[in-house]
């Protein structure tokens, strides 16, 4: 009789198929979200969605670059400031992937880690019983009965770095390698530790940039630095009261033509510093350098730059003092030529405000080629200025305290009106603007430090788990997992004994047969 049903079989009305129901859909997830193959593609995805943190100016990182961005791009950069394209490593999509990637590392690693464990545990396999079905073999006979022959194997085994177990009297199976699975669990472990070290870096960190002139005093509150990336969960009320003022700063360049560096050229920066750890503290001398940071305890302070920074004042047509400080310059090259700006509010007619933008140069010539700087040394100091007068900060939009945006200013004209006008000052001279708008003296230069400061207490985390990870790789791409199965029978002569002995790597393994040879080897030693 006939099993097979027709379309309109009502026995097929009877054919259910399986349905999988709530937890067995979760289970089914939750294999594939710890399977390796998804925590290599969620890795492959994590260093994709890092991309645009790369290609687009981050607003964690230069806040006045990215809205440059921003209003330069009217139709794309609002859309891609939504999808937060603008702040890639604190937007919810990056941190989806990199918190799925964790959650499948756990979940792979974990019972990989079990099962490696009770393998370790576990005795070797018994030997086949017949060993030249095996890739690598060899057979050897030798004098003496089988049970010493037995004991020389193992002692050749051992010598060997091999663990042996007999489960009966006339073989061995042995094993080592397991360091191979170790080291691979060791570094995807170490995977997991450096993603918590950067998410608790994330979380807990801040980092925060400050410009000080010689002679002025750095304190450790929000308010203070020029830029400031707190972490999410840092309360910038809680800063370690520290202050550090800047007593002098060193720099030393190549003076010696025919030296071993290019003239010119920077051989040594140095800022000294009094430090104070909290208020009423002793007062402590400090020396910070390009490789020599100051631990505050509040964070670590990293020389990260140096310039000059003219001193200039701003008087308005009545003689009132309307600026007066040393202003950074950014160097652009390593002659020090250098941008800045200087904004004064508070001057200029009713309605308007005053803004200098040009070049420092530590030592001035004027040639053909325009000004410039031909030795990064203040020798002889000079500035290049353009006045403008209008709105220093057209929509309330953020800027670089290096550059003037001149989008609703107005540049000045020379006193005769028939040029745009053009300021020279060297130190100690005095300018007289046309039309009324005050004077501006360069009073002197004064160098300055960049510090930046960060805390970062998942860094320790970060790094023990990234040399934890190489030392894993190293052990995972040297070691070999082999195994070794020796079988001993009398032979036909009297006195003497057949040696079976076969090896099987878990993997493609070149050298299995270079190790027989070397058991074998080290067999005859001891045999005769």
């Amino acid at each position: 009789m006939s099993l097979s049903t027709q379309p309109n079989d009502p026995r097929r009305d009877e054919i259910t198929q399986p349905r999988l129901g709530a937890l067995g859909l979760l289970r089914f997830a939750w294999r594939q979200l710890t399977s390796m193959r998804t925590a290599l593609f969620l890795l492959l995805l994590l260093a994709v969605a890092a991309l645009p943190g790369s290609i687009f100016p981050q607003r964690s990182i230069d806040a006045v670059r990215t809205t440059d961005w921003i209003a330069r791009h009217e139709t794309t950069g609002p859309i891609l400031d939504r999808l937060g394209f603008f702040e890639v490593y604190a937007s919810p999509w990056f941190a989806a992937i990199y918190l799925l990637l964790l959650v499948s590392l756990v979940g792979c690693v974990l019972p990989r880690s079990k099962v490696h464990w009770k393998a370790m545990r576990s005795q070797p396999p018994r030997a086949p019983k017949r060993l030249e079905r095996l890739a690598a073999h060899e057979t050897l006979t030798l004098d003496g009965d089988p049970e010493d022959v037995l004991d020389d194997v193992r002692a050749a085994l051992k010598s060997s770095r091999f663990r042996m177990h007999s489960h009966d009297d006339s073989t061995i199976s042995a094993e080592k390698g397991y360091l191979k699975e170790t080291g691979n669990l060791f570094f995807h472990l170490a995977l997991i530790g450096v993603i918590l070290g950067m998410a608790g870096g994330h979380l807990f960190g801040w980092k925060g940039d400050v410009i000080i002139p010689v002679g002025q005093t750095f304190a450790n509150t929000a308010a203070r630095f020029d830029t400031l990336s707190p972490g999410p969960l840092v309360d910038t009320s809680d800063f370690q009261p520290f202050t550090m003022k800047l007593t002098k700063f060193d720099a030393v360049f190549e003076t010696d033509v025919k030296g071993k560096g290019q003239f010119g050229s920077p051989r040594d920066f140095t800022a000294y510093v009094d430090f104070t750890k909290e208020p009423g503290a002793k007062v402590e001398k400090k020396v910070i350098r390009v490789n020599g940071p100051l631990e505050t305890g509040g964070g670590t302070a990293f020389l990260l730059g140096n310039g000059y920074a003219p001193h200039l004042t701003v008087k308005d047509a009545k003689g009132n003092v309307t600026y007066s400080d040393a202003t950074p310059f950014l160097a652009q090259d390593n002659n020090y030529n250098s941008v800045g700006a200087v904004k004064v509010a508070g001057a200029g007619p009713v309605g308007k405000q005053l803004g200098f933008a040009g070049l420092f140069l530590p030592t001035a010539v004027l040639d053909e080629q325009g000004p410039r700087s031909v030795f990064p040394d203040a020798l002889e100091p000079a500035l290049a200025l353009s006045a403008f007068e209008g709105t220093l900060f057209p929509g309330g939009r953020p800027q670089s305290v290096y550059s003037l945006d001149t989008a609703e200013m107005t540049q000045l004209k020379n006193k005769e009106g028939t040029d745009l006008l053009r300021i020279w000052l060297t130190p100690g001279q005095t300018y007289t603007l046309p039309g009324g708008q005050g004077t501006i003296t360069f009073d002197g230069v004064e160098r300055f430090a960049g510090i930046s400061i960060r805390n970062d207490p998942g860094k320790e985390v970060t790094l023990v788990s990234a040399l934890v990870a190489l030392l894993g790789l190293i052990l995972s791409l040297t070691i070999r997992r082999r195994r070794v199965f020796v079988r001993v029978a009398p032979a036909e002569d009297e006195g003497r004994t057949v040696v079976s002995i076969g090896g099987l790597a878990k993997d493609d393994d070149e050298g299995m047969g270079e190790q027989l040879e070397d058991v074998l080897t080290r067999l005859k030693e001891r045999r005769t």
